[in-house]
């Protein structure tokens, strides 16, 4: 079974901030894809323990498309936010801050049909979309 991966990015803005860009759907939409041929036309947000959620990522050409849904485990406002994929696998989003920056950790269990470094580099450019629309609001 392939470990874990992680993707990070540091904000500079506060986390309180950060914490609201990253839990509101109408937020998600605007910077929930890894480049300009996606976005996310559907965000559906429950953002409690055991709350579901629902981000439809698709290209705009409508060639490529997936749901990430699932449950939320545990969230801590402002800290943490656990949750478990419908497939089962599961991922910890992490959110520190340090003076007038934020750093969001995301660690999840890869898919298995996709190679590692391909979800790792689609996650790290989705966290470097969030960073550019954050720090542009």
């Amino acid at each position: 079974m392939t470990s874990n991966l992680t993707a990070e990015i540091i904000i500079q803005a506060p986390i309180e901030k950060v914490w609201k860009l990253w839990t509101t759907a109408a937020d998600i939409k605007q910077w929930n894809n890894p480049s300009d041929e996606w976005y996310s036309p559907n965000v559906e947000i429950d953002l409690k323990t055991g709350g579901r959620f629902l981000f439809r990522m698709e290209t705009k050409n409508g060639s490529v498309g997936f749901d990430h849904a699932g449950r939320y485990d545990k969230i801590l406002l402002h800290q943490l936010i656990e949750y478990t994929v419908d497939d089962g696998r599961r991922s910890v989003i992490v959110f520190s801050t340090n003076n007038d920056s934020t750093t969001v950790t995301e660690t999840f269990e890869p898919e298995p049909q996709t190679p590692v470094d391909m979800q790792k580099e689609f996650c790290q450019s989705v966290l470097n979309n969030f960073k550019k629309y954050v720090e542009s609001k």
